[in-house]
């Protein structure tokens, strides 16, 4: 039913944007190869734009098949590198890559929180503890939508997800939803 909706709605959305959309066995077959074997619907990509050129870092998101990227940084338009600024992003996974991109800061820290532990006021475990408290008051797993998830990859600046707010997104979501899990793109 999925991959039904998904061939019937992809090339009107694309329309809508002013794409022509030609479907050909080859462009499906790519498609289809692109997808791993663990269902699409429960993957939750993450990654990270630090360190990584700009062809490393679209050809990572092309690569896993990635269709909606998930900004989920606090602030998203004075970052160093040029291709991460929201707009700029915003056009090259449209024009580049056909991605969707959505900006959720409530998916991001508070600005008191992340000031803390930029200044080295707050360490790891603290910033951790803070930040899953704040997940959990925010109920962010009731007030997004679940599909809103799929084929998705979520966005934040740190180059590895160790200490990086991402993988406390994650592993809240797939606290709350039943075989979610965390597929990492470095």
């Amino acid at each position: 039913m999925w991959m039904l909706m998904k061939t019937l709605c992809a090339p009107y959305a694309a329309m809508r944007h002013g794409y022509r959309v030609r479907h050909t066995t080859a462009h499906r077959a790519e498609k289809t190869q692109a997808r791993s074997s663990v269902d699409c619907a429960n993957e939750i990509f993450t990654i990270g734009f630090t360190r990584k050129s700009a062809e490393r870092f679209f050809e990572s998101l092309r690569s896993a098949g990635v269709e909606r990227v998930i900004d989920i940084r606090l602030h998203n338009e004075s970052q160093l590198a040029g291709f991460s600024k929201r707009r700029d992003l915003e056009y090259f996974l449209r024009v580049i890559l056909g991605i969707e991109y959505v900006h959720l800061p409530e998916l991001a820290p508070t600005e008191d929180m992340l000031r803390a532990y930029r200044a080295q006021r707050a360490r790891w475990p603290a910033y951790e503890r803070q930040f899953r408290a704040l997940l959990e008051e925010r109920r962010v797993e009731e007030t997004l939508p679940r599909t809103l998830f799929t084929r998705a990859c979520l966005l934040c600046s740190e180059p590895e997800p160790d200490h990086c707010h991402r993988l406390l997104v994650v592993e809240h979501l797939a606290r709350h939803w039943p075989g979610v899990e965390a597929r990492h793109i470095t």
